[in-house]
């Protein structure tokens, strides 16, 4: 049992997540259904997803999966038609990564539109959907998973770390417009976390002084700060946001991709 507490009357009686079958996403299901959410599961691999999905039924919850890419422009209109007979009250957005990781003059350009369309297309068509029928109720929440990426450049991320960048500034910029009408808003910046994703990525996280962030704890986490909005980093990582914030960008740009370097092998 967890000791989460988040108001299935003010959020509820559904919650969406995309990007819901393994990682931080799958911790967020795993928490909203044993708090009594019925659940929207969205990915792109149907197997995960459908063991996922199958887990959190043993909550006594509702749960429907769709598996779709969330890069393609279609998913937008497929996912809000699955949910067109139910109340979506909480919209988390977990999908976004770096699905091109490639530098920007090797790369082609589609790829880079891929990149920006999981992690600002899609989340922001999403936000204006269901951000509209919550201010229709007058209540409501939306998480936007963010990332550390968002605070500076580096190689092989240049693109998605200026989406998440975007992402951040949305938020803040929405989350006052959101309040208005009675719509929680959130940007949950995560570092460096023990997910499947991260691990398939090549990540070293055994690197000495590196903060690792655990599924559940992040998700039990950004779910307690729903309400705080616009922007909470995870635990542990307050001073690496600070550090970023410096004006002298070629130094901390150049150190930072130094250590880059050791974090991610050149090769993933």
């Amino acid at each position: 049992m967890t000791d989460l507490s988040i108001d299935t009357d003010r959020y509820g009686p559904w919650a969406l997540i995309a990007g819901g079958s393994e990682g931080v996403g799958a911790s967020f299901a795993h928490q909203l259904a044993e708090a009594g959410f019925n659940l929207v599961l969205v990915a792109r691999k149907p197997g995960p997803l459908e063991e996922t999905a199958a887990a959190v039924r043993v909550h006594g919850v509702e749960v429907r999966t769709l598996s779709l890419d969330l890069t393609e422009a279609a998913s937008v209109e497929k996912l809000t038609g699955a949910c067109a007979d139910i109340e979506v009250g909480l919209l988390i957005y977990n999908a976004g990564a770096n699905s091109y990781g490639k530098r920007f003059l090797d790369g082609e350009l589609d790829g880079f539109q891929g990149v920006i369309d999981l992690n600002v297309t899609t989340p922001l068509a999403l936000t204006h959907h269901f951000g509209r029928l919550m201010r229709e109720r007058g209540r409501g929440g939306i998480v936007l998973v963010g990332s550390l990426a968002g605070y500076l450049g580096t190689p092989r991320e240049a693109i998605y770390g200026g989406a998440k960048a975007f992402g951040r500034i949305f938020a803040e910029g929405f989350w006052l417009e959101a309040k208005e009408a009675g719509i929680d808003v959130l940007e949950l910046v995560l570092g460096v976390t023990r997910t499947p994703a991260m691990a398939r990525a090549g990540l070293n996280m055994d690197l000495p002084g590196l903060v690792v962030g655990e599924p559940d704890d992040i998700a039990r986490e950004g779910l307690a700060a729903l309400g705080d909005g616009p922007v909470h980093v995870i635990s542990g990582n307050e001073k690496v946001v600070a550090m970023r914030a410096t004006t002298d960008r070629a130094k901390l740009v150049l150190g930072t991709h130094e250590m880059m370097k050791k974090l991610v092998p050149e090769d993933h």
